[in-house]
């Protein structure tokens, strides 16, 4: 990477390293996906012997974070806590550039990982350029080409393609774009994606909580008490649709027609429970209590920790969501997913034939939806259709390129690693 600053000092002066010969690898987190993506990096990276995890939480998503920090058992190294009432684009992007200077400087790390999307994403990968760290982008490459949609998330990840010296595309489509857009193949491994190495760590200890196993994660069992708390119909026999809903282009006449999408199907289906986790965004709680609230068959929950939301996507029917991690994850669980989105950076799932975007046309929302709970054939179709996403070994393939990039050898995975195979990717089901 030009600029990259080679007197990075001698090994110990800095208040990371200093009593081994590990590498540093810093990890920027700063909202409640990124924690759960990277996380089994993390963990993984724990049990190294060449790389030593530095992890920096920013705050952007500050309750959100700690939920998932606390899930995986992971204690942030330093944290900006930078979430404030009322902050904008403009206070993320200007508090998380001066707090990681003040960290890079402090701790010299060896590389600097970032994940996604997000404004802590760029902003992590800037200061980084700015600092002279390589930078190592996690779900690189996925694209719209609309700078509008998603926003600003499709500008981040642009840009911090621009910065990043190497790029951990989850699929050979987003590595594509990379390729095609000028970026050196030799500084690309496709990985699969980290969410499916996350999302069985969950499955596994929700299966333990469920057996009265799980003594070493009692966050898992208070997550699901919780969940039951807060929704008690899990446990009834009546199928049921989830629902999230929170993105930005959305808010307005696109967020109030798929609110009205769901009161129109929670009519027609009086036997079917619809179960909406709410965002605490105000601009999201306002149409969605409005619209919704009271609405017997319908119920707004407070948002779920993680491991009680993949209890939430297991046991639905189908889900409708704005979400780009749900895309990933419900494939692997063998549930069929509605995008109210108009365009997706993630198409794979789109082709497997597991996620159908229906954007936020009320009539369009209501019609695929009844087709899924009224049509068998189709309905099986989209359940049993290849999960695209993954093995879950991404964290593996990451960490090994990262050493092997710090090594000074050339960039990707040793050749028995290989590649994730799209076509018979892990699923949560067995």
């Amino acid at each position: 990477m030009s600029g990259v600053h080679t007197d990075r000092g001698s090994r110990g002066e800095g208040g990371v390293v200093g009593d081994d010969d590990r590498r540093t690898v810093l990890f920027v987190v700063g909202t409640r996906p990124e924690a759960i993506k990277l996380a089994p990096v993390i963990l993984a990276a724990r049990d190294r012997t060449d790389l030593k995890p530095f992890v920096l939480s920013t705050g952007q998503h500050r309750e959100m974070l700690a939920q998932v920090f606390g899930l995986f058992e992971i204690v942030p190294d330093e944290d900006l806590a930078i979430m404030k009432p009322g902050q904008d684009l403009f206070d993320v992007t200007s508090s998380v550039l001066l707090g990681m200077r003040d960290v890079i400087r402090k701790h010299r790390p060896d590389v600097i990982v970032v994940q996604g999307d997000t404004t802590s994403c760029f902003v992590g990968a800037l200061a980084a350029f700015y600092e002279g760290v390589p930078v190592a982008h996690v779900e690189a490459g996925l694209r719209t080409y609309d700078l509008a949609a998603p926003f600003p998330e499709e500008a981040n990840r642009q840009l911090a393609s621009r910065i990043a010296t190497i790029h951990f595309p989850p699929t050979e489509g987003s590595a594509t774009h990379l390729r095609d857009e000028g970026i050196d193949p030799g500084r690309i491994t496709v990985t699969g994606n980290t969410v499916i190495d996350a999302l069985l760590w969950v499955r596994d200890r929700l299966s333990s909580a469920a057996s009265g196993a799980d003594a070493e994660n009692d966050l898992v069992t208070r997550g699901l008490s919780a969940l039951h708390t807060a929704w008690p119909q899990i446990e009834s026999d009546r199928p049921y649709v989830l629902i999230t809903g929170h993105r930005r282009e959305n808010f307005g006449g696109g967020f109030e027609s798929l609110c009205q999408a769901i009161a129109d199907l929670a009519g027609a289906y009086p036997d079917w429970n619809f179960v909406y986790p709410v965002h605490l965004n105000p601009r999201v709680q306002e149409p969605v209590k409005r619209i919704l609230g009271g609405i017997a068959n319908v119920s707004l929950i407070v948002p779920q920790d993680y491991a009680p939301f993949v209890r939430l996507m297991d046991g639905a029917r189908f889900i409708l969501t704005d979400s780009g991690g749900v895309q990933e994850e419900a494939p692997s669980l063998g549930k069929p997913v509605l995008v109210m989105r108009e365009k997706t950076e993630r198409p794979e799932a789109v082709e497997a034939g597991t996620v159908r975007l229906v954007g936020t046309d009320r009539q369009t929302i209501v019609a695929e939806a009844k087709r899924l709970i009224e049509d068998a054939d189709h309905y099986a179709a989209m359940a049993h259709a290849h999960n695209p996403y993954g093995d879950g070994r991404a964290s593996e393939r990451i960490l090994d390129a990262i050493a092997a990039h710090l090594a000074g050898e050339s960039n990707g995975s040793p050749a028995d690693r290989g590649k994730p195979d799209s076509g018979t990717g892990a699923t949560a089901g067995g």
